[in-house]
């Protein structure tokens, strides 16, 4: 029987991450979504528009006897730049930033440890940014966000941002894929 376990986390456009979760090994689903704000059932057009205090999110449901909460981390930090406030690349606003949005102490702790490794390691050169903060208000987004990627092939967002993202996620963590 699968020990299933979530994660929630905000790392640019929710169409990357979710595609990227979705072709893990141990991963039972990743849906695209909202936290953190202050509206209930917010709209993508009412995220986007800044003013509901959303992040975009991906909710990951994954089997901790196959895959750890920190790889999931791990992986998740290797998607997006956590050091890039309020934005991803050109999507830009608070609903782009990295957080994690952890469900449990022991989240809390794993995420805040991960993030001590990561600037002790001056990975970056710059400070890390993301956000570790209890999960609040979250929802799950519209129909048409879940497998974004792979139901709008000709989008030209998704071939000049996600594919070439992908891509190289698929490259560096190919021991992981499905």
């Amino acid at each position: 029987m699968a020990n299933i376990e979530q994660a929630t986390l905000a790392g640019g456009c929710f169409w990357c991450l979710e595609s990227a979760f979705n072709s893990i090994n141990g991963v039972e689903s990743a849906f695209s979504g909202y936290a953190g704000g202050h509206v209930d059932n917010p709209t993508y057009e009412q995220v986007c528009g800044g003013e509901t205090g959303h992040a975009e999110v991906v909710r990951v449901n994954f089997d901790s006897d196959v895959i750890s909460y920190r790889s999931i981390l791990e992986i998740f930090f290797a998607l997006h730049d956590p050091t890039q406030l309020n934005r991803q690349g050109n999507d830009v606003g608070s609903q782009y930033r990295s957080a994690v949005f952890y469900h449990s102490a022991e989240q809390q702790e794993q995420a805040q440890a991960i993030i001590a490794e990561i600037e002790a390691q001056q990975i970056w050169p710059n400070p890390v940014v993301t956000e570790v903060v209890p999960l609040s208000n979250y929802s799950q987004a519209e129909d048409y966000h879940q497998d974004y990627f792979n139901n709008n092939p000709q989008n030209t967002y998704c071939n000049m941002v996600v594919a070439p993202k992908l891509a190289k996620f698929k490259k560096t963590f190919a021991d992981n894929l499905k």
